[in-house]
């Protein structure tokens, strides 16, 4: 009997042990780390290697391969009386092996470079910033569950308080004190707090499987959401990932400056061609021959309409709209976060006005409940006491959730 005894009572504890929890900034942590969109990171990274590995192939060795065989209808014939002189054949072959090596480029190379570097900085911050607007979402999920959380709690509490007044109440029916039929009604109230929590554990239950889509963890009614307490450090200073994208920006555009200054920079090759056909260099040798000739090579755009000069001002245009974004981004937010900070303010005086408005609710459904046992009120007027100080401690509950929200979206807000 005691080990089926300690059995059961194990069976009974397992569940509570076992008894998944989760917070707020896990929940940050989660979604940062497993939302398909942080995959990305990764392919970016990627693709700039393989960007970087096309662009340094520049300073290796090009190698190239021509074969041709033509037939033409005329060749060169030396005038000469007797000079005994072959004349070309009319169909000529060649194959030739040619090499062409970077020697400079007046750093083109490297602009080229650092400009893919400074792409994926941008492009990785472009990541974040997506990412980080996912907070607000998580903020009104994670606190919406809270609240279904702490409405549960009210409504049990209500349930329990309820079934205890049932039996005072068929006790005083029994003994004539209450009035017949007054269990009728605070049973009715029962089925409906039944009714209520029903609906708010299908709320619950669809808010937490929102939630676990969007973080990619498996969540359920049985999972803890800790009720965190959020702090906020009230001044203007901006932390946000779009400030700094909108610094990574500027970077990419000065990087973009620098590979268009030197687009038009003097560019050295030096090249060497092998080859082999009929006729060879010697044009009056008419026979297979090989050869060979090597050489340098210099290209410079001399002048090019100040195309490469309109080019660099069209990018200092686009830093000059990089910064009027910065500073409309960096007004709106602040224009937010006031909003946000009176938001905080108003609901905090709500709850100082829960409170009052509780305690006197208090004090009248204790006079109800001595009326009732002396049969002085019926059970519905006892039920809308009990409903009225109910309805204000949800209120409370939803001031006090609303509070922690509005709190956590100004830290999201300002970049906390």
């Amino acid at each position: 009997m005691k080990k089926l005894l300690i059995i059961l009572i194990f069976i009974i504890a397992l569940p509570s042990v076992a008894q998944q929890s989760i917070s707020l900034e896990e929940c940050y942590t989660l979604v940062t780390a497993n939302y398909p969109l942080a995959k990305q990171e990764q392919l970016l990274d990627a693709q700039n290697k393989l960007d970087k590995a096309i662009i340094s192939t520049s300073k290796l060795p090009q190698f190239s391969l021509d074969a041709q065989a033509t037939y033409q209808s005329d060749v060169i014939e030396i005038p000469i009386p007797n000079a005994n002189i072959e004349p070309l054949n009319k169909d000529q072959y060649r194959a030739t092996l040619s090499v062409n090596q970077l020697i400079y480029n007046g750093g083109l190379t490297d602009a080229s470079l650092n400009l893919k570097s400074a792409q994926l900085k941008t492009k990785q911050k472009q990541l974040e910033v997506s990412l980080y607007q996912l907070k607000q979402q998580i903020n009104q999920l994670y606190f919406s569950v809270l609240l279904v959380q702490e409405s549960e709690l009210l409504l049990n509490a209500k349930r329990t308080q309820l079934e205890s007044k049932l039996k005072e109440v068929k006790s005083g029916i029994k003994y004539g004190v209450v009035l017949p039929s007054s269990d009728k009604v605070l049973e009715a109230e029962l089925l409906k707090i039944s009714q209520q929590s029903q609906e708010l554990l299908s709320n619950k239950i669809a808010l937490i499987e929102t939630l676990s889509s969007l973080i990619f963890q498996p969540l359920d009614i049985y999972t803890q959401f800790q009720n965190p307490l959020v702090e906020t450090q009230l001044n203007t200073e901006l932390k946000r990932p779009e400030l700094d994208l909108f610094q990574y920006k500027k970077q990419e555009i000065e990087n973009s400056e620098s590979l268009i200054a030197k687009q038009n920079s003097p560019k050295l090759l030096g090249f060497a061609t092998g080859g082999y056909g009929n006729p060879g260099l010697n044009m009056l040798d008419n026979s297979f021959q090989p050869f060979y000739t090597v050489g340098v090579k210099l290209n410079w755009i001399v002048f090019d309409w100040n195309s490469n000069k309109k080019q660099r001002e069209s990018l200092a245009v686009n830093k000059d709209i990089l910064d009027t974004e910065t500073e409309i981004f960096t007004l709106n937010t602040n224009i937010e976060l006031n909003q946000q900070q009176k938001e905080i303010n108003k609901i905090e005086s709500f709850i100082a006005s829960d409170l009052e408005i509780i305690s006197l609710r208090k004090e009248v459904l204790k006079s109800a409940d001595s009326q009732l046992k002396n049969g002085v009120i019926t059970s519905s007027a006892y039920i809308t006491e009990l409903t009225n100080l109910f309805e204000d401690e949800n209120t409370l509950v939803r001031h006090r959730v609303q509070l922690q929200l509005a709190k956590a979206n100004y830290n999201v807000i300002k970049g906390q």
